[in-house]
């Protein structure tokens, strides 16, 4: 009988006779599929992590034929006002470099996050021609509990990444705590302003009430000084162009002419630093907001913007992918949610942080 070397992988009719099981047995652990009793099902993934095993998944791909098709859904990436979604595609197309060779297709929909009608639009057409699974950016809640509703139909499983839709049953959630990173934002005007100095809360966008993860991150600022007496004010720019920002802006802080710190719910910081400093009010007003956009980390570097809150938005992406690759082709189980670090990103830190 030949002798068994190292260099020659045990399969699973070892760890069936290792485990006294059948062979069908060990497949249903593999595959994660029913009918197998709890202590089975342990010590068989006990011979398993042992064993080191690991399924010939490339084979089993190859002759299956059949290509794996993914969606992602996000929104289009736009130079005039933010390039934060750069970062996702580029860690989704990481993904898609690592697993094209299981038979894996990543196809792009992007639609236009300052309109509504152009979500509704991509999703419909995608859904011409189902997919295997489905990685989604859920900007409009409305919309997207529609397009979610007939993914269910079709069996479809979809990832939520940058910001998620509570009581929705995802697959999983891939992105900030947004509470939290509100909660943070707090802690920061804190240690950096006096006790009773002034809070101004921006939401800048088109469709505040729908970006349901501007309002978290400024119900978690809100909850940072819930015990204070800290006064914080409110203003929703819902045009996002640089006018119309500096206009109501303008209004906000003739208003509020005491105010001493900014707090920006998403990527827009950039359009406000640029009116701080047409003012030569930067140095005076504490200034954050979110995401490693290049003019933000521009603003950042020449001192105009004190803090960025940023949560790996390249690693979300590629998460996001390998996340319905580990269900679909793996059959292993996902993490329901995987909260990223909330990373704080100074002038004197951001060189050594994820480059745009």
């Amino acid at each position: 009988m030949k002798k068994k070397t190292a260099e020659q992988p045990l399969g699973v009719k070892e760890i069936a006779r290792r485990a006294n099981v059948a062979i069908a047995t060990v497949d249903r652990v593999i595959h994660n599929r029913p009918g197998v009793s709890p202590k089975t099902k342990s010590k068989i993934e006990a011979i398993i992590r042992e064993l080191n095993y690991q399924p010939n998944i490339l084979a089993r791909r190859l002759a299956s034929r059949h290509v794996l098709r993914l969606a992602t859904v996000l929104p289009k990436v736009s130079s005039r006002e933010t390039d934060f979604w750069t970062l996702p595609v580029a860690g989704i197309q990481k993904a898609e470099e690592e697993i094209k060779q299981f038979g894996v297709k990543v196809e792009p929909f992007y639609f236009d996050l300052n309109d509504r009608k152009s979500f509704g639009k991509v999703t419909r057409q995608l859904l011409k021609n189902p997919v295997d699974g489905i990685l989604l950016a859920p900007s409009f809640i409305e919309e997207s509990i529609t397009f979610i509703r007939s993914c269910k139909e079709l069996n479809i499983p979809y990832v939520f990444i940058n910001s998620d839709i509570p009581h929705q049953e995802s697959l999983c959630y891939i992105g900030p705590d947004l509470f939290r990173s509100g909660y943070q934002a707090g802690q920061l005007i804190h240690y950096c302003t006096p006790r009773n100095a002034k809070v101004l809360v921006l939401n800048i966008s088109h469709e505040i009430e729908d970006h349901h993860h501007l309002l978290r991150k400024e119900e978690g600022l809100r909850a940072y000084f819930q015990d204070t007496k800290r006064p914080i004010v409110k203003k929703d720019v819902r045009q996002t162009d640089q006018a119309s920002v500096e206009k109501e802006l303008s209004k906000a802080l003739q208003q509020h002419a005491d105010v001493l710190a900014i707090f920006v719910t998403n990527s827009r910081v950039a359009a406000v630093s640029r009116y701080l400093e047409k003012k030569g009010i930067d140095k005076d007003i504490l200034l954050i907001g979110y995401d490693f956009t290049k003019e933000n980390v521009s603003r950042l570097d020449q001192g105009h913007i004190d803090f960025l809150i940023c949560q790996q938005p390249q690693e979300q992406g590629y998460r996001g992918i390998m996340a319905l690759y580990q269900h679909l082709v793996m059959k292993v189980p996902v993490e329901k949610t995987h909260f990223m670090p909330i990373d704080i990103i100074t002038k004197e830190n951001h060189a050594f942080y994820i480059q745009p």
